[in-house]
This record gives structure tokens, sequence and C-alpha cells, in this order.
């Protein structure tokens, strides 16, 4: 038997090579987690608390006011069912204080509507709002339901504080006020009950937050009007990093 003295050439064919899939990492976050808790807690939503104040054009009637919120959460519960809206709204001669307690989708619709009335009415009677602060994930509500109190304060009340302090004394006086004033309410205010009506300056006039306070706030340019959060609120917040598209994936320690 003989055997060749070479092999011959062998027929090397070339497969295309497909790139490595990119890894697919859980991208997991707080808000996920604290979803996760009130699913477990039987929870249908996570509940957030928002601090209003605005001026309002002269000679509107309290149940003007009134009548546009309760027709807004209407409307927005049809959308948010089991979603309901409670608080204070406090009816100053000319600003409001008000306090929103709901799920993070029934408060952006509220700031919304306000927003579309703003732009599509030629003097809407609420105007120059600010958000003073927004409670995220809060524990328990305050309120049990939402009321409105016109409030008529003698002059004696109406001591104007924010001549003499800074911004931050006047917020922290105004966070503090407005707490006191909340827990004081839940109190007194059973469920069921209209609240407290138009008398709370003889009920509780040292909880009451003065009017030039608001006012004051609500020129204050370090609070958002609801055009800029709204506006902050829509901007997408996943930034996909450098690291995440590398491979193999980086190990933080």
């Amino acid at each position: 038997m003989t055997f060749p003295g070479r092999m011959g050439k062998t027929n090397k064919r070339t497969f295309p090579v497909e790139p490595p899939l990119m890894p697919q990492i859980p991208r997991g976050n707080y808000f996920h987690l604290q979803e996760e808790k009130q699913r477990l807690q039987l929870k249908k939503f996570l509940l957030h608390r928002m601090f209003l104040v605005a001026e309002i054009t002269a000679n509107t009637e309290k149940k003007d006011i009134a009548d546009y919120y309760e027709q807004a959460f209407q409307s927005i519960l049809k959308h948010h069912l089991g979603e309901a809206v409670t608080g204070f709204l406090l009816v100053y001669p000319t600003s409001i204080l008000h306090i929103l307690e709901s799920s993070n989708g029934t408060l952006y619709r509220i700031l919304l509507d306000y927003l579309n009335h703003q732009k599509s009415e030629a003097e809407f009677f609420i105007q120059g709002m600010k958000i003073i602060v927004v409670s995220h994930n809060i524990p328990t509500r305050l309120f049990m339901q939402w009321h409105v109190s016109v409030i008529k304060v003698p002059v004696m009340y109406l001591d104007d504080v924010t001549q003499t302090q800074s911004t931050k004394e006047v917020i922290t006086e105004f966070l503090t006020q407005t707490h006191k004033l909340a827990l004081h309410l839940l109190k007194m205010v059973k469920v069921g009950a209209k609240g407290p009506g138009d008398n709370l300056h003889q009920l509780a006039p040292e909880l009451l937050i003065p009017e030039q306070m608001i006012k004051y706030l609500c020129k204050s340019e370090e609070f958002m009007d609801p055009e800029t959060f709204l506006n902050i609120y829509n901007k997408p917040i996943h930034v996909t990093l450098d690291s995440e598209v590398i491979w193999p994936a980086p190990t933080y320690f």
C-alpha cells in the first residue's frame, strides 16, 4: 500500500462570525422596590402629598374654587379609579393654600388641568401657582376627606414676618405651622364630617398661616411653577452609560 507524500489541500469554508449578544442586565431602582413593598402590603399605589400656594383674582367666590377642583377630581377619578384625593384648601381674600394627598398620576393630572385652564382662558381665577414641596411615599394620610375653608382673619393675626426673616426661615415656619394645622384637623374633624367650615380662624387662630407669607411664597423664584415642574417630570431620566455597552460587563465593588 502506498501513501502519498503529502496530503491534498483541505477545503476551508469561512463562516460569518456573529457578534456576541449584549448581556441583559436587570435594571432595578428604589422606586420599583417601593412599588413592590406597597404591593405586598395590598396597597394599590404609592401615596404622595403636595403643598401648593397661589393667588386668586379679586372677588373670587369660594364656591367657584371649590366647584373647579371638585369637577377636576371627578374627571380624573374616571381614569384613576380608587385613587381618591384628600386634603385641605384654605381660601384667603387674595390667595389660597392647598394641600393634596393622592397618587402620583392623580397629582400630575391636577397640575395639568390647571395649566390647561390657565392657557385656554383669558383670565383664570387662580394665578401664580407655586409648588412648595412634594412628600413622596408618605405612610398614611393626614386628611380623611377634602375640605374647603374660607379664612376671615382679623388684622391682629396678620403680622407680616416676611420683612424680617430669610426665605429659609419663612419656608421652615410655613411647613411647621401647616403640619401643626393638619394634625389639629386630623384630631378635630371626624370621618364623614363636613370639616371646620369657615370658622377655622376662631377654632385655631394660632395655627393659621398669615396671608402675607403665602403671597411671599407665590412671588419667590426658589419654587417651581406647575409648568416647569411638569416639564422636568416628563423628561426621560434613563441614561445609558458607556460602561453598560461594553463586554464583559464590569464588576462593581
